[in-house]
């Protein structure tokens, strides 16, 4: 039976669920507090690490291989999204950053938070377009490890097995 992992951002919570058969498509509501927005999670003992890939990213750059795992991943979510909807692209653009590890800029960070809350992303860029055309919109590796202290906490998790 296989089990998925979902995620309330309501909550701040990841849930397991599991299904008798493969399901892919059913996104089920938050046992807590019932909201039917919750985003699917890529399990972590899916992904086996690569020793030999690790090594060769010690050096504090950019893991092309998480990334490139975490593009192919998110790769169907793309072409579903509502070009209308602002949500929809912050909520893959969090998705892509919490899946390869990968900082956002100050500036892109409340870009990304403005489109979160729906805002219209003309009226954002017609209010961070400057500073965003200065910015490197991803933080350095050494920029990385000082905004480290500042992330948001982790979700929590709830261990309970809930049927899909």
């Amino acid at each position: 039976m296989p089990i998925y992992e979902f995620y309330c951002r309501s909550c701040h919570t990841i849930y397991n669920f599991f299904s008798k058969r493969i399901n892919t498509r059913k996104i089920p509501a938050c046992p807590k507090c019932r909201n039917q927005k919750l985003s699917r999670q890529v399990s972590l003992f899916a992904i086996a690490p690569n020793t030999a890939e690790s090594d060769a990213h010690d050096d504090g750059g950019l893991d092309e291989a998480r990334l490139e795992r975490a593009l192919a991943a998110l790769g169907s979510q793309v072409e579903k999204i509502d070009e209308n909807d602002p949500r929809q692209a912050a909520d893959l653009m969090r998705k892509l950053t919490d899946m390869s590890g990968l900082q956002l800029g100050n500036g892109m960070e409340e870009a990304l938070a403005r489109l979160e809350k729906g805002e219209d992303p003309d009226a954002i860029e017609a209010d961070l377009g400057k500073d965003l055309e200065s910015e490197d919109p991803f933080l350095s590796p050494a920029r990385q490890v000082r905004a480290s202290r500042k992330k948001r906490r982790a979700p929590q998790k709830d261990d309970t097995l809930y049927e899909l």
